[in-house]
């Protein structure tokens, strides 16, 4: 379907403000000519993109299926304008990452991508593993879990095994498995990891009363703090251990899910894409030692 630029753009710009007026401001029109161009391409797709309400615009469930693919096309676009007017041209990459993957490996390792892949400009989101490929824009998410996602393909990149961490002076008073009973342990949003590290310890789990974080940098930062123990992945954690803000306890650990880097099956792999995704896997994958 042979689809005009115009109209694909003043629906993009009004659907961003939900008012053609306002769109009209941003594209230099009338706002009687924004409105005739989202016409013609609702004329187009036979398909109403906007439906009105007292205050304005909404978007129908089509114009909300659009919307995000048109704000990263042109994203793209703008963006490659920018690299020719600058003279080198890149490709961007966008990479949606779990805070914890990327401030444990991937930020000081980043240094070594730049270097081997210079025409690669690394766009990243860090989020709390809560992500949406398509809603977001996103080439790839890198993410923790069991690598079942919908619609995804997902490569295994790190084990994760959870082992409880503490400050130092809280370390000097726990001697055994049985005394966390009388310390706070600290709990993520998935509820199950402290009973699954109690049942691989051959113990039953204690009564879970600690406080709840949505992020493991978060948690471990408390457990730094001395506010109590927290189960934490030993890898993506090597350089507190090393340095001393946070103690292990204990040998049991538990591996409940592991780090993988997605993306939808129905996005084609670019050559920053893949460049990214290889080298990943060169670095990653088939590495045991802690801290690589």
């Amino acid at each position: 379907m042979d689809l005009p630029l115009n109209a694909l753009r003043a629906f993009e710009v009004s659907a961003r403000h939900l008012s053609f007026t306002r769109a009209g401001l941003e594209l230099h029109l009338t706002q009687t000519a924004v409105s005739q161009h989202v016409k013609n391409l609702e004329d187009r797709l036979g398909k109403k993109l906007f439906r009105r309400v007292p205050k304005g615009l909404a978007l129908t469930d089509e114009g909300l299926a659009l919307l995000p693919v048109l704000v990263d096309a042109f994203e793209r676009i703008e963006s490659s304008l920018e690299t020719f007017k600058v003279g080198h041209q890149k490709e961007v990459l966008s990479v949606g990452v779990v805070g914890t993957f990327a401030v444990g490996w991937l930020l000081p390792h980043m240094r070594e991508f730049q270097t081997r892949y210079p025409f690669v400009e690394l766009r990243m989101f860090t989020n709390n593993n809560r992500v949406d490929l398509a809603g977001d824009g996103l080439d790839y998410a890198i993410r923790f879990g069991d690598g079942h996602w919908h619609g995804t393909e997902a490569v295994h990149l790190l084990s994760a095994p959870l082992a409880p961490m503490c400050a130092p002076s809280m370390a000097s008073r726990i001697h055994a498995i049985r005394d966390l009973g009388r310390e706070t342990l600290l709990r993520s949003y998935r509820a199950d990891e402290w009973a699954a590290w109690f049942k691989q310890a051959g113990l039953e789990s204690p009564l879970l009363t600690g406080p709840m974080f949505d992020s493991s940098l978060v948690l471990a930062d408390a457990a730094a703090q001395g506010a109590g123990v927290a189960l934490l992945p030993m890898r993506l954690f090597s350089r507190d251990l090393r340095g001393g803000r946070l103690v292990r306890l204990f040998d049991t650990q538990v591996e409940l899910g592991g780090y993988w880097l997605t993306r939808l099956t129905t996005r084609r792999e670019t050559p920053a894409m893949l460049a990214f995704r290889e080298w990943l896997e060169r670095r990653c994958v088939g590495s045991t030692e802690l801290g690589t």
